[in-house]
């Protein structure tokens, strides 16, 4: 049943960044971690993420505007590689708090919290209508680059920054999905050298076949969603969506924050 929700959230969430320019990380990353240590799960969600953006980049990237990737994804890249080394080190960190709810025993770590914690702030800023509108001029780009990137290394969210630097740097809609997934790909290929430098190669290699069959899923299940939303780009407007989603990562991320997830 888990690997079926998995599943069916990859989908639906790969064919909402289609549109939207981000969803997939901050969506599939509390999926994964109903089904692993959270370390593990935004490791396992990068590759996912990765790959699906690399699946993208195969559909669009041919209208990539190489100028603002050179300004954003270059400063977003770098910055990823801070965030990355942050989530390392809080993962590391001892046990915050503990409590009892539901007839069981909940801790309160400092990875969960804090991821917890901006999957809310992240799916708050979704919610926002003045957020939907807001847009940086295009001088600012090397700073979205880096917001964007280190709260990309940092937790995997890093696209709704991303859209909002991006939304006023005069591009087509299809240049603007384009250049977005490069961008993704970059941070996406920074973040994960990083972890794989630090102790997530050891907590890769314990994973039981299993587990990778989900991660496996779970790509094949976002090419598709990637796949049937390119086929909608014209057609579809995705705000009542983009609220049911923004909802449920509040939910989610509060269970995170509190350890009940």
């Amino acid at each position: 049943m888990e690997i079926l929700f998995v599943a069916l959230v990859a989908f639906l969430a790969s064919g909402l960044t289609l549109f939207s320019g981000f969803g997939l990380g901050t969506i599939l990353m509390p999926a994964f971690a109903l089904l692993m240590p959270v370390e593990v799960a935004i490791g396992a969600t990068a590759v996912v993420h990765l790959a699906n953006n690399l699946f993208k980049l195969g559909l669009v990237g041919r209208h990539a505007d190489a100028g603002v990737i050179l300004r954003f994804a270059v400063p977003a890249a770098l910055a990823a590689i801070g965030g990355a080394f942050l989530l390392v080190r809080l993962s590391d960190l001892p046990m915050l708090a503990t409590y009892t709810a539901f007839g069981a025993e909940r801790r309160i770590e400092a990875l969960p919290f804090t991821v917890g914690l901006l999957i809310v702030a992240f799916a708050t800023l979704e919610l926002s209508p003045g957020f939907a509108r807001l847009g940086f001029p295009r001088r600012l780009l090397p700073l979205g680059g880096v917001i964007s990137g280190f709260f990309g290394g940092l937790s995997g969210n890093q696209g709704a920054f991303r859209t909002a630097f991006l939304i006023k740097a005069g591009l087509s809609k299809e240049a603007f999905i384009a250049t977005g997934v490069v961008a993704a790909v970059i941070v996406d290929t920074t973040r994960l050298a990083v972890y794989g430098l630090s102790h997530f190669t050891r907590s890769f290699a314990v994973l039981t076949p299993s587990v990778w069959t989900v991660v496996a899923i779970a790509i094949a299940s976002a090419f598709l969603g990637a796949f049937v939303g390119s086929r909608l780009l014209k057609k579809v407007t995705l705000r009542a969506v983009q609220i049911v989603v923004a909802v449920t990562m509040i939910l989610l991320g509060t269970g995170l924050a509190a350890g009940l997830i």
